[in-house]
Protein backbone atom coordinates (compact mmCIF):
# COMPACT_ATOMS: atom_id res chain seq x y z
CA UNK A 1 0.00 0.00 0.00
CA UNK A 2 0.84 3.97 -0.50
CA UNK A 3 2.73 5.15 2.40
CA UNK A 4 0.40 7.58 4.23
CA UNK A 5 0.52 11.42 3.47
CA UNK A 6 -0.75 14.65 5.58
CA UNK A 7 -1.92 17.67 3.01
CA UNK A 8 -3.59 20.58 4.09
CA UNK A 9 -7.43 19.44 4.16
CA UNK A 10 -10.31 21.77 2.05
CA UNK A 11 -12.57 23.77 4.79
CA UNK A 12 -15.27 21.29 4.63
CA UNK A 13 -13.41 17.92 3.98
CA UNK A 14 -12.08 15.29 6.78
CA UNK A 15 -8.97 13.94 5.22
CA UNK A 16 -8.16 10.09 5.52
CA UNK A 17 -5.09 8.88 4.38
CA UNK A 18 -4.10 10.34 0.77
CA UNK A 19 -1.02 8.75 -1.20
CA UNK A 20 2.73 9.37 -1.41
CA UNK A 21 2.44 11.91 -4.64
CA UNK A 22 -0.27 13.97 -3.33
CA UNK A 23 2.11 15.53 -0.69
CA UNK A 24 5.42 15.85 -2.74
CA UNK A 25 5.81 19.64 -2.12
CA UNK A 26 4.62 19.54 1.45
CA UNK A 27 6.54 17.50 3.85
CA UNK A 28 5.10 17.24 7.05
CA UNK A 29 2.53 19.16 8.47
CA UNK A 30 0.00 18.97 11.75
CA UNK A 31 -3.85 17.97 10.16
CA UNK A 32 -6.77 19.31 11.57
CA UNK A 33 -9.17 17.42 13.48
CA UNK A 34 -12.70 18.27 11.50
CA UNK A 35 -14.17 21.09 9.66
CA UNK A 36 -14.75 24.18 11.88
CA UNK A 37 -13.34 22.67 14.57
CA UNK A 38 -9.10 23.10 14.63
CA UNK A 39 -6.79 24.38 11.92
CA UNK A 40 -3.53 23.10 11.24
CA UNK A 41 -0.64 25.11 12.13
CA UNK A 42 1.62 26.80 9.44
CA UNK A 43 4.49 24.09 8.75
CA UNK A 44 8.05 25.59 9.42
CA UNK A 45 10.32 25.73 6.67
CA UNK A 46 12.10 22.63 6.10
CA UNK A 47 15.67 23.02 7.49
CA UNK A 48 18.89 22.57 4.52
CA UNK A 49 19.36 19.00 6.21
CA UNK A 50 16.31 17.65 4.72
CA UNK A 51 16.31 19.62 1.09
CA UNK A 52 19.60 17.87 1.27
CA UNK A 53 19.07 14.74 2.18
CA UNK A 54 15.06 13.50 1.09
CA UNK A 55 12.17 14.46 -0.42
CA UNK A 56 8.89 15.10 1.15
CA UNK A 57 7.53 12.22 -0.03
CA UNK A 58 10.24 10.11 1.41
CA UNK A 59 10.60 12.14 4.53
CA UNK A 60 7.05 11.34 5.09
CA UNK A 61 7.64 7.38 4.13
CA UNK A 62 10.84 7.78 6.87
CA UNK A 63 8.41 8.44 9.44
CA UNK A 64 5.64 5.61 8.55
CA UNK A 65 8.87 3.10 8.74
CA UNK A 66 9.44 4.56 12.07
CA UNK A 67 5.87 3.94 13.04
CA UNK A 68 5.88 0.63 11.70
CA UNK A 69 9.06 -0.23 13.84
CA UNK A 70 7.97 1.27 16.92
CA UNK A 71 4.67 -0.98 17.11
CA UNK A 72 6.77 -4.00 16.57
CA UNK A 73 8.07 -2.85 20.17
CA UNK A 74 5.00 -2.55 21.41
CA UNK A 75 3.90 -5.98 19.72
CA UNK A 76 7.16 -7.88 21.26
CA UNK A 77 6.14 -6.22 24.61
CA UNK A 78 2.59 -7.96 24.40
CA UNK A 79 1.60 -10.63 26.21
CA UNK A 80 -0.20 -12.80 23.63
CA UNK A 81 -2.79 -14.42 26.43
CA UNK A 82 -3.70 -11.54 28.43
CA UNK A 83 -2.86 -8.25 25.31
CA UNK A 84 -1.24 -6.66 28.06
CA UNK A 85 1.98 -4.91 27.04
CA UNK A 86 5.11 -5.03 29.62
CA UNK A 87 6.27 -1.69 31.04
CA UNK A 88 9.84 -2.42 28.88
CA UNK A 89 12.01 -4.72 26.64
CA UNK A 90 15.16 -4.88 25.93
CA UNK A 91 16.97 -4.43 22.34
CA UNK A 92 16.28 -8.31 21.41
CA UNK A 93 12.65 -8.05 21.34
CA UNK A 94 12.56 -11.64 23.02
CA UNK A 95 9.46 -11.95 25.01
CA UNK A 96 11.88 -13.79 28.04
CA UNK A 97 13.35 -9.91 28.25
CA UNK A 98 9.75 -8.67 28.95
CA UNK A 99 9.85 -6.36 32.32
CA UNK A 100 6.97 -8.57 33.98
CA UNK A 101 5.26 -5.59 35.18
CA UNK A 102 2.61 -3.22 33.81
CA UNK A 103 0.61 -0.15 34.56
CA UNK A 104 -2.35 1.58 33.92
CA UNK A 105 -0.12 4.29 31.44
CA UNK A 106 1.42 1.23 29.97
CA UNK A 107 -1.72 -0.56 28.76
CA UNK A 108 -3.94 2.75 27.84
CA UNK A 109 -0.69 3.71 25.26
CA UNK A 110 -1.18 0.22 23.73
CA UNK A 111 -4.64 1.01 22.99
CA UNK A 112 -4.04 4.07 21.82
CA UNK A 113 -1.11 2.80 19.74
CA UNK A 114 -3.24 -0.06 18.47
CA UNK A 115 -5.28 2.72 16.85
CA UNK A 116 -2.45 4.30 15.15
CA UNK A 117 -1.40 1.18 13.75
CA UNK A 118 -4.60 0.43 12.10
CA UNK A 119 -4.58 4.29 10.60
CA UNK A 120 -1.96 3.85 9.13
CA UNK A 121 -2.32 0.30 7.57
CA UNK A 122 0.18 -1.09 9.56
CA UNK A 123 -2.37 -3.79 10.68
CA UNK A 124 -5.49 -4.03 9.35
CA UNK A 125 -8.65 -3.12 10.88
CA UNK A 126 -9.53 -6.39 11.82
CA UNK A 127 -6.25 -7.03 13.57
CA UNK A 128 -7.04 -3.67 15.61
CA UNK A 129 -10.38 -4.98 16.87
CA UNK A 130 -9.35 -8.08 17.76
CA UNK A 131 -6.12 -6.85 19.74
CA UNK A 132 -8.49 -4.00 21.86
CA UNK A 133 -11.16 -6.74 22.66
CA UNK A 134 -8.33 -8.91 24.13
CA UNK A 135 -6.95 -6.24 25.94
CA UNK A 136 -10.73 -4.41 27.27
CA UNK A 137 -11.89 -8.19 28.04
CA UNK A 138 -8.18 -8.85 30.23
CA UNK A 139 -9.24 -4.96 31.95
CA UNK A 140 -12.63 -6.27 33.01
CA UNK A 141 -11.51 -9.39 34.80
CA UNK A 142 -8.53 -7.30 36.59
CA UNK A 143 -9.11 -6.58 40.23
CA UNK A 144 -9.55 -2.76 40.92
CA UNK A 145 -11.04 -0.77 43.23
CA UNK A 146 -14.61 -1.35 42.49
CA UNK A 147 -16.02 1.77 44.53
CA UNK A 148 -14.13 4.02 42.10
CA UNK A 149 -13.44 1.98 39.10
CA UNK A 150 -9.38 2.71 39.12
CA UNK A 151 -6.78 0.25 38.61
CA UNK A 152 -3.78 -0.34 40.98
CA UNK A 153 -0.66 0.69 39.13
CA UNK A 154 1.02 -2.21 39.05
CA UNK A 155 0.48 -5.49 37.29
CA UNK A 156 2.24 -8.80 36.07
CA UNK A 157 1.41 -8.63 32.28
CA UNK A 158 1.39 -12.39 31.93
CA UNK A 159 -1.50 -12.86 34.19
CA UNK A 160 -3.57 -9.48 34.88
CA UNK A 161 -2.75 -9.95 38.69
CA UNK A 162 -2.10 -7.42 40.58
CA UNK A 163 1.11 -7.07 42.15
CA UNK A 164 2.17 -7.57 45.99
CA UNK A 165 5.90 -8.05 45.25
CA UNK A 166 7.97 -6.01 42.90
CA UNK A 167 9.56 -9.68 40.19
CA UNK A 168 12.69 -8.14 40.28
CA UNK A 169 14.03 -8.36 43.77
CA UNK A 170 10.83 -9.52 45.47
CA UNK A 171 10.66 -6.21 47.67
CA UNK A 172 7.25 -5.43 48.94
CA UNK A 173 4.99 -3.65 46.74
CA UNK A 174 2.08 -1.22 48.68
CA UNK A 175 -0.61 -1.13 45.46
CA UNK A 176 -1.73 2.23 44.91
CA UNK A 177 -3.92 3.85 42.73
CA UNK A 178 -2.50 6.51 40.87
CA UNK A 179 -4.69 9.70 39.41
CA UNK A 180 -2.82 9.99 36.39
CA UNK A 181 -1.96 6.43 35.11
CA UNK A 182 -5.98 5.84 35.24
CA UNK A 183 -6.20 9.17 33.52
CA UNK A 184 -4.06 7.82 30.24
CA UNK A 185 -6.01 4.66 30.78
CA UNK A 186 -8.78 6.49 30.39
CA UNK A 187 -7.81 8.71 27.61
CA UNK A 188 -7.11 5.70 25.54
CA UNK A 189 -10.58 4.55 26.06
CA UNK A 190 -12.38 7.60 25.22
CA UNK A 191 -10.13 7.08 22.25
CA UNK A 192 -11.67 3.35 21.49
CA UNK A 193 -14.98 4.32 22.67
CA UNK A 194 -15.20 6.51 19.07
CA UNK A 195 -12.54 4.90 16.48
CA UNK A 196 -13.08 0.77 16.86
CA UNK A 197 -17.13 -0.04 16.66
CA UNK A 198 -16.17 -3.49 17.68
CA UNK A 199 -14.64 -2.76 21.08
CA UNK A 200 -16.48 0.45 22.04
CA UNK A 201 -19.17 -1.04 23.81
CA UNK A 202 -16.35 -2.80 26.45
CA UNK A 203 -14.24 0.51 26.34
CA UNK A 204 -17.46 2.46 27.18
CA UNK A 205 -18.56 0.00 30.00
CA UNK A 206 -14.87 0.89 31.80
CA UNK A 207 -14.80 3.88 31.33
CA UNK A 208 -18.28 4.54 32.99
CA UNK A 209 -18.01 3.25 35.59
CA UNK A 210 -14.30 5.35 36.51
CA UNK A 211 -14.78 7.94 39.06
CA UNK A 212 -12.87 11.05 38.39
CA UNK A 213 -14.22 12.48 41.80
CA UNK A 214 -12.57 9.97 43.97
CA UNK A 215 -8.97 11.68 43.32
CA UNK A 216 -10.56 15.58 43.75
CA UNK A 217 -9.84 17.05 47.10
CA UNK A 218 -12.31 20.21 47.39
CA UNK A 219 -10.21 21.03 50.82
CA UNK A 220 -6.80 20.90 49.58
CA UNK A 221 -4.43 24.16 49.81
CA UNK A 222 -5.47 25.32 46.88
CA UNK A 223 -9.02 26.46 46.34
CA UNK A 224 -11.44 25.34 44.57
CA UNK A 225 -9.67 21.76 44.74
CA UNK A 226 -7.07 19.96 43.67
CA UNK A 227 -6.54 16.31 42.41
CA UNK A 228 -4.36 13.76 44.66
CA UNK A 229 -2.09 12.31 43.37
CA UNK A 230 -3.55 8.85 44.31
CA UNK A 231 -4.44 6.84 47.60
CA UNK A 232 -4.61 3.09 48.70
CA UNK A 233 -7.01 1.38 49.60
CA UNK A 234 -5.63 0.66 53.18
CA UNK A 235 -2.64 3.12 55.30
CA UNK A 236 0.44 1.40 54.14
CA UNK A 237 3.01 0.44 56.78
CA UNK A 238 5.09 3.40 57.87
CA UNK A 239 3.50 5.69 55.66
CA UNK A 240 2.07 8.77 57.75
CA UNK A 241 2.36 11.04 54.66
CA UNK A 242 -2.04 10.70 54.17
CA UNK A 243 -5.42 10.77 55.85
CA UNK A 244 -8.44 8.31 55.43
CA UNK A 245 -11.35 9.82 53.61
CA UNK A 246 -13.72 8.95 50.49
CA UNK A 247 -14.51 12.04 48.00
CA UNK A 248 -16.87 9.83 46.32
CA UNK A 249 -19.65 8.73 49.16
CA UNK A 250 -19.34 4.84 48.22
CA UNK A 251 -16.84 2.08 49.93
CA UNK A 252 -15.09 2.19 52.45
CA UNK A 253 -12.65 5.19 53.16
CA UNK A 254 -9.17 4.75 51.42
CA UNK A 255 -5.88 5.94 52.32
CA UNK A 256 -5.63 9.19 50.30
CA UNK A 257 -1.94 11.22 49.47
CA UNK A 258 -1.23 14.82 51.22
CA UNK A 259 0.23 15.26 47.70
CA UNK A 260 -1.76 17.03 45.08
CA UNK A 261 -1.24 17.77 41.35
CA UNK A 262 -0.85 22.09 41.50
CA UNK A 263 0.84 22.63 38.51
CA UNK A 264 -0.67 23.52 35.11
CA UNK A 265 2.14 22.48 32.62
CA UNK A 266 2.12 18.98 34.03
CA UNK A 267 1.26 15.52 32.27
CA UNK A 268 -0.99 15.29 35.13
CA UNK A 269 -3.72 17.67 33.55
CA UNK A 270 -5.18 14.90 31.92
CA UNK A 271 -6.99 13.68 35.02
CA UNK A 272 -8.43 17.34 35.48
CA UNK A 273 -9.42 17.36 31.66
CA UNK A 274 -11.55 13.74 32.55
CA UNK A 275 -12.85 15.00 35.27
CA UNK A 276 -13.90 18.28 34.08
CA UNK A 277 -15.41 16.54 30.59
CA UNK A 278 -17.75 14.09 32.78
CA UNK A 279 -18.86 16.63 34.80
CA UNK A 280 -17.13 14.81 38.01
CA UNK A 281 -14.95 17.87 38.91
CA UNK A 282 -16.29 21.64 38.89
CA UNK A 283 -14.27 23.84 35.46
CA UNK A 284 -12.80 25.92 38.35
CA UNK A 285 -10.56 23.10 39.44
CA UNK A 286 -8.59 23.73 36.35
CA UNK A 287 -7.82 27.27 37.82
CA UNK A 288 -6.26 26.25 40.93
CA UNK A 289 -3.63 24.73 39.58
CA UNK A 290 -0.27 27.22 39.32
CA UNK A 291 0.85 28.71 36.45
CA UNK A 292 4.34 29.68 37.83
CA UNK A 293 5.22 30.04 41.45
CA UNK A 294 4.87 33.87 43.17
CA UNK A 295 7.23 36.09 42.11
CA UNK A 296 8.12 37.21 45.55
CA UNK A 297 10.76 37.01 47.68
CA UNK A 298 9.50 34.56 50.47
CA UNK A 299 9.32 32.48 47.12
CA UNK A 300 12.77 32.80 46.14
CA UNK A 301 13.63 28.94 46.27
CA UNK A 302 12.29 28.21 42.65
CA UNK A 303 14.46 28.46 39.77
CA UNK A 304 13.98 32.11 38.61
CA UNK A 305 11.74 35.06 38.98
CA UNK A 306 8.88 35.01 37.20
CA UNK A 307 6.99 37.91 34.81
CA UNK A 308 3.39 38.30 34.78
CA UNK A 309 0.22 40.07 36.46
CA UNK A 310 -2.80 38.60 38.04
CA UNK A 311 -6.03 37.64 36.55
CA UNK A 312 -9.39 36.25 37.12
CA UNK A 313 -11.13 33.31 35.47
CA UNK A 314 -14.69 32.19 36.73
CA UNK A 315 -14.21 33.64 40.29
CA UNK A 316 -10.04 32.11 40.05
CA UNK A 317 -8.00 34.60 40.85
CA UNK A 318 -4.14 33.63 39.13
CA UNK A 319 -0.76 34.79 38.94
CA UNK A 320 -0.09 34.61 35.29
CA UNK A 321 3.70 34.46 35.56
CA UNK A 322 5.89 33.27 33.36
CA UNK A 323 9.48 32.15 33.02
CA UNK A 324 12.53 34.19 30.82
CA UNK A 325 14.56 32.19 28.61
CA UNK A 326 16.59 33.60 24.87
CA UNK A 327 14.15 36.04 24.60
CA UNK A 328 10.91 34.07 25.19
CA UNK A 329 8.37 34.27 28.07
CA UNK A 330 7.65 30.36 28.69
CA UNK A 331 5.24 28.92 31.55
CA UNK A 332 7.43 26.25 32.66
CA UNK A 333 6.78 22.75 34.37
CA UNK A 334 7.90 21.38 37.44
CA UNK A 335 11.04 19.49 35.50
CA UNK A 336 11.63 21.38 31.90
CA UNK A 337 10.52 17.95 30.21
CA UNK A 338 8.47 17.74 26.79
CA UNK A 339 6.10 14.97 28.38
CA UNK A 340 4.74 17.64 30.65
CA UNK A 341 4.47 19.90 27.88
CA UNK A 342 2.77 18.07 25.17
CA UNK A 343 1.93 14.60 26.70
CA UNK A 344 -2.05 15.74 27.16
CA UNK A 345 -1.63 17.55 23.63
CA UNK A 346 -1.76 14.75 21.59
CA UNK A 347 -5.69 13.74 22.76
CA UNK A 348 -6.79 17.39 23.25
CA UNK A 349 -6.10 20.09 20.29
CA UNK A 350 -4.91 22.67 23.20
CA UNK A 351 -3.27 25.23 20.38
CA UNK A 352 -6.57 25.99 18.85
CA UNK A 353 -8.96 25.31 21.72
CA UNK A 354 -6.65 28.10 24.04
CA UNK A 355 -4.79 29.87 21.65
CA UNK A 356 -3.83 32.44 24.30
CA UNK A 357 -2.52 29.90 26.21
CA UNK A 358 -1.37 26.42 24.74
CA UNK A 359 -1.28 28.14 21.62
CA UNK A 360 1.70 29.75 23.11
CA UNK A 361 3.14 28.23 25.02
CA UNK A 362 3.32 25.15 23.29
CA UNK A 363 5.48 26.90 20.58
CA UNK A 364 7.89 28.14 22.59
CA UNK A 365 8.63 24.93 25.00
CA UNK A 366 9.51 23.27 21.75
CA UNK A 367 11.35 26.10 19.98
CA UNK A 368 13.05 26.95 23.61
CA UNK A 369 13.86 22.71 23.82
CA UNK A 370 15.50 22.75 20.36
CA UNK A 371 17.33 25.84 20.84
CA UNK A 372 18.59 24.59 24.45
CA UNK A 373 19.94 21.78 22.34
CA UNK A 374 21.69 23.12 19.41
CA UNK A 375 23.05 26.75 20.61
CA UNK A 376 22.48 27.24 24.44
CA UNK A 377 24.20 23.87 24.84
CA UNK A 378 25.82 22.68 21.87
CA UNK A 379 24.60 18.99 22.12
CA UNK A 380 23.86 19.14 18.23
CA UNK A 381 20.28 18.00 19.01
CA UNK A 382 17.43 18.10 21.45
CA UNK A 383 14.27 16.76 22.85
CA UNK A 384 15.06 15.92 26.45
CA UNK A 385 12.40 13.91 28.63
CA UNK A 386 12.54 11.74 31.84
CA UNK A 387 13.41 8.03 30.15
CA UNK A 388 16.02 5.40 30.65
CA UNK A 389 19.55 6.84 31.63
CA UNK A 390 22.09 5.67 28.99
CA UNK A 391 24.23 4.67 32.19
CA UNK A 392 21.61 2.37 33.26
CA UNK A 393 18.63 2.73 35.38
CA UNK A 394 15.96 5.39 34.57
CA UNK A 395 16.22 9.29 35.27
CA UNK A 396 14.01 12.66 34.79
CA UNK A 397 15.50 14.60 32.22
CA UNK A 398 14.45 18.28 30.68
CA UNK A 399 15.66 21.87 30.47
CA UNK A 400 16.20 23.28 33.59
CA UNK A 401 15.38 26.67 32.53
CA UNK A 402 12.17 25.86 31.92
CA UNK A 403 11.08 24.17 35.39
CA UNK A 404 10.54 24.87 38.58
CA UNK A 405 12.32 22.23 40.56
CA UNK A 406 15.57 23.95 42.27
CA UNK A 407 17.27 21.09 41.48
CA UNK A 408 16.08 20.36 37.98
CA UNK A 409 15.65 17.91 35.56
CA UNK A 410 19.15 18.08 34.23
CA UNK A 411 20.01 17.10 30.26
CA UNK A 412 22.87 15.86 30.44
CA UNK A 413 25.40 12.93 32.64
CA UNK A 414 29.03 12.64 33.00
CA UNK A 415 30.11 9.32 31.72
CA UNK A 416 33.84 9.37 33.16
CA UNK A 417 32.26 10.39 37.01
CA UNK A 418 29.02 8.04 37.61
CA UNK A 419 28.29 10.05 40.56
CA UNK A 420 27.60 13.39 38.42
CA UNK A 421 24.57 13.89 38.15
CA UNK A 422 24.05 17.35 35.77
CA UNK A 423 24.93 21.46 35.76
CA UNK A 424 22.21 22.30 37.52
CA UNK A 425 21.51 25.67 36.05
CA UNK A 426 20.37 29.00 38.78
CA UNK A 427 19.85 32.45 37.63
CA UNK A 428 18.80 33.80 40.33
CA UNK A 429 15.67 35.31 41.90
CA UNK A 430 16.12 39.54 40.83
CA UNK A 431 16.67 41.25 43.65
CA UNK A 432 15.91 38.47 46.26
CA UNK A 433 18.53 36.18 45.66
CA UNK A 434 21.65 36.07 43.51
CA UNK A 435 22.41 32.70 41.26
CA UNK A 436 24.35 30.21 42.05
CA UNK A 437 25.12 28.70 39.06
CA UNK A 438 23.59 31.26 35.99
CA UNK A 439 25.88 30.22 33.02
CA UNK A 440 26.43 25.88 33.37
CA UNK A 441 29.10 24.31 31.62
CA UNK A 442 27.33 21.52 29.94
CA UNK A 443 28.68 17.72 29.42
CA UNK A 444 27.47 15.25 27.87
CA UNK A 445 23.51 15.65 26.89
CA UNK A 446 21.21 13.07 27.34
CA UNK A 447 18.25 13.40 23.97
CA UNK A 448 15.42 11.00 24.52
CA UNK A 449 13.56 10.57 20.75
CA UNK A 450 9.90 10.31 22.17
CA UNK A 451 10.12 13.88 23.39
CA UNK A 452 11.45 14.63 19.46
CA UNK A 453 8.14 12.97 18.26
CA UNK A 454 5.98 15.11 20.35
CA UNK A 455 7.67 18.38 18.94
CA UNK A 456 6.54 16.95 15.33
CA UNK A 457 3.23 17.72 16.56
CA UNK A 458 4.66 21.65 16.12
CA UNK A 459 7.55 21.58 14.30
CA UNK A 460 7.53 18.88 11.81
CA UNK A 461 10.25 19.48 9.53
CA UNK A 462 12.74 20.18 12.80
CA UNK A 463 11.76 17.31 14.51
CA UNK A 464 12.33 15.16 11.57
CA UNK A 465 15.68 16.33 10.66
CA UNK A 466 16.38 15.87 14.22
CA UNK A 467 15.47 12.58 14.64
CA UNK A 468 16.92 11.48 11.47
CA UNK A 469 20.13 13.02 12.34
CA UNK A 470 19.88 10.94 15.59
CA UNK A 471 19.51 7.50 13.78
CA UNK A 472 22.16 8.06 10.86
CA UNK A 473 24.91 10.03 13.48
CA UNK A 474 23.96 8.57 16.47
CA UNK A 475 22.88 5.04 15.57
CA UNK A 476 20.26 5.19 18.24
CA UNK A 477 17.92 2.58 16.41
CA UNK A 478 17.07 -0.85 16.31
CA UNK A 479 14.45 -3.56 14.97
CA UNK A 480 12.14 -2.00 17.53
CA UNK A 481 12.17 1.56 16.50
CA UNK A 482 14.68 4.52 18.30
CA UNK A 483 16.01 3.56 21.46
CA UNK A 484 14.98 5.05 24.32
CA UNK A 485 17.66 7.87 25.00
CA UNK A 486 21.49 8.15 23.91
CA UNK A 487 24.06 10.56 25.09
CA UNK A 488 25.32 12.76 21.80
CA UNK A 489 28.68 13.37 23.43
CA UNK A 490 29.98 9.58 24.53
CA UNK A 491 27.36 7.88 22.18
CA UNK A 492 26.09 5.84 25.03
CA UNK A 493 22.45 4.25 24.29
CA UNK A 494 19.89 3.61 26.40
CA UNK A 495 19.27 0.00 24.29
CA UNK A 496 15.89 -0.98 25.69
CA UNK A 497 12.51 0.31 24.87
CA UNK A 498 9.91 1.87 26.81
CA UNK A 499 5.59 0.98 26.01
CA UNK A 500 4.93 4.55 27.42
CA UNK A 501 7.54 6.21 25.13
CA UNK A 502 7.15 4.11 22.25
CA UNK A 503 3.28 4.46 22.61
CA UNK A 504 3.83 8.31 22.69
CA UNK A 505 5.76 8.43 19.31
CA UNK A 506 3.03 6.33 18.31
CA UNK A 507 0.57 8.81 19.27
CA UNK A 508 2.51 11.95 17.65
CA UNK A 509 2.59 9.87 14.43
CA UNK A 510 -0.31 9.45 14.22
CA UNK A 511 -1.85 13.01 14.67
CA UNK A 512 0.90 14.11 12.20
CA UNK A 513 0.70 11.82 9.70
CA UNK A 514 -3.20 10.26 10.06
CA UNK A 515 -4.89 13.49 10.41
CA UNK A 516 -5.21 14.04 14.09
CA UNK A 517 -6.32 11.00 14.65
CA UNK A 518 -5.89 10.59 18.16
CA UNK A 519 -7.20 14.17 18.84
CA UNK A 520 -10.08 13.05 16.42
CA UNK A 521 -11.18 10.30 18.88
CA UNK A 522 -10.78 12.04 22.10
CA UNK A 523 -11.99 15.43 21.46
CA UNK A 524 -15.23 14.92 20.42
CA UNK A 525 -17.91 17.45 20.33
CA UNK A 526 -18.98 17.12 23.86
CA UNK A 527 -15.61 17.11 25.12
CA UNK A 528 -15.14 20.47 22.76
CA UNK A 529 -18.23 21.85 24.47
CA UNK A 530 -16.65 20.63 28.10
CA UNK A 531 -13.22 22.11 27.76
CA UNK A 532 -13.21 24.18 25.15
CA UNK A 533 -14.45 27.32 27.06
CA UNK A 534 -12.59 25.93 29.88
CA UNK A 535 -9.24 26.22 29.16
CA UNK A 536 -9.98 28.58 25.78
CA UNK A 537 -10.31 31.70 28.34
CA UNK A 538 -7.49 32.04 29.57
CA UNK A 539 -4.32 34.52 28.93
CA UNK A 540 -0.72 32.92 29.71
CA UNK A 541 2.15 35.07 30.31
CA UNK A 542 3.44 33.55 27.43
CA UNK A 543 4.94 35.38 24.41
CA UNK A 544 8.21 37.08 23.11
CA UNK A 545 10.03 38.93 25.88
Amino acid sequence: MATPQLVLPAATRRQLLVGATALAATGLTAGRASAGTFAAPAAPAAPAYLASTSSAAAQSARVHGWATDTWRSLVAMTDPKTGLPADNIAESLAAGDRSGYTSPTNIGGYLWSAVVARELGIISRAECTKRLVQTLNTLLRMEHHEPSGMYYNWYDEATGEKLTTWPTDGSRVDPFLSSVDNGWLGAALRVVMTSDKGAAPLANRLFSRMRWDSFYDPNASRKPGLMHGGFFVVQPPDRTDGFYGNHIGIGPDVWLTNHHYDTTVSETRITSYLGILTGQVPKEHYFAMWRTFPATCDWSWHEMQPVGENRTYFGVDVYEGAYTYRGMHVVPGWGGSMFEELMPDVFVPESSWAPRSWGLNHTLHVRAQREYGLSETGYGYWGFSPSSNPMGGYREFGVDQLGMKPDGYLSDIDTTDPKFVGTNYDAGFGDCREGINPNPAYRDGVVTPHAAFLAMMHEPDQAFTNLAKIQDELKAYGTGGFFDAVAVKSGLIARRYLSLDQAMVMGAIGNVLADNVIRRAFSTADVERALRPVIGVEEFGAGIA
